[in-house]
């Protein structure tokens, strides 16, 4: 199984409830306002917009002063929900986000809609796989991948009352919910899956079911498989981390992104700095070449038997 097709039963749109989220919280704060670039049928602000007219802003196919006025906003007393393409809203306006969110510490939730390879076929130009590289050195910014729509929920429900930068990173591809027993969502937390003893997965946003899915078959091999969901790149959980290595001994990180920068560089740079162990990571080594969203996953590794090669690697590593 490669990335998750649409037409997947019981496979849900993150988007959605982001929007369903949004909508909600608005009714109840009025501070609430939504940003965007021409985008609202592709952030699924149509519904948003049908509500509340005044409270949605869009400055069209202009990022930069998106972003500028979504801190405007923020100084004004609102809490401005600035969404957009991650491609687009990470890259183009990466300057403002750096100078007038992070620097200012504005209270300004930045949403990146369509993450990762999410348009496939459209090419480098609309992947998004390097915005966790550029937005985990500001460090005023809170980045969250959530894994599923109930994490997607959750965590914009937290942005909205943490004071504070946020980026919530969505992908439009449908993705199953998890199956965690008594979940509460931490941000800065990472979600233990399933605990284990003898290899760690790590992952974060659409790659957690299929960590979970390679995780099943070692696991039926006999292998105590631990995974974690770490759906905050920044901060990040380096208490997880720390005991990952000490108590596994091996970790395979997997993710939607660039594997430098992004939450395998994380996990690198932790544990060479404070508990050295073979770390595999699995990712996009660069510019990927076009394709479908199945076909570019496949293509990459980024599949239950993808993880499981990886797995078998960090396992001949481990001392």
């Amino acid at each position: 199984m490669a990335a998750p097709a649409p037409q997947q039963e019981g496979f849900h749109d993150c988007r959605d409830a982001w929007a369903r989220t949004l909508e909600d919280l608005a009714a109840r704060d009025p501070r609430i306002v939504a940003v965007v670039n021409d985008s609202v049928g592709s952030s699924k602000l149509g519904g948003f917009q049908k509500t509340f007219p005044e409270r949605l802003v869009n400055v069209g196919i202009a990022e930069q002063n998106m972003v500028g006025v979504g801190a405007g906003l923020a100084n004004g007393g609102k809490i401005p929900f600035v969404s957009a393409a991650s491609c687009f809203l990470s890259g183009r306006a990466l300057e403002q986000i750096k100078a007038d969110i992070a620097y200012a510490r504005f209270n300004v939730k930045l949403v990146g809609q369509s993450s990762g390879v999410a348009y496939g076929e459209l090419g480098p130009t609309h992947h998004s796989i390097e915005d966790f590289a550029w937005l985990r050195p500001l460090d005023a910014i809170t980045v969250i991948a959530p894994a599923d729509a109930w994490e997607t929920e959750q965590a914009v429900r937290w942005a909205a009352a943490h004071d504070g930068p946020v980026y919530i990173r969505l992908s439009r591809m449908p993705v199953p919910d998890l199956t965690v027993k008594d979940r509460v969502f931490r941000p800065g937390k990472a979600e233990m899956v399933l605990a284990g003893s003898d290899l760690t997965l790590i992952a974060c946003g659409t790659t957690v079911h299929l960590a979970a899915q390679a995780a099943a078959t070692l696991r039926a091999e006999g292998i105590s498989v631990r995974l974690l969901n770490m759906a905050t790149l920044n901060p990040l959980d380096e208490e997880a981390l720390a005991a990952a290595a000490s108590q596994t001994g091996a970790i395979v990180t997997v993710e939607e992104a660039h594997i430098r920068g992004g939450l395998g560089g994380a996990v690198a740079e932790f544990t060479a700095g404070h508990h050295p162990v073979p770390v595999e990571r699995l990712g996009f080594p660069g510019f990927v070449v076009t394709g479908s969203v199945n076909f570019l996953f496949e293509h990459y590794g980024i599949t239950p038997h993808g993880i499981i090669a990886a797995a078998r690697r960090a396992l001949a590593r481990k001392q």
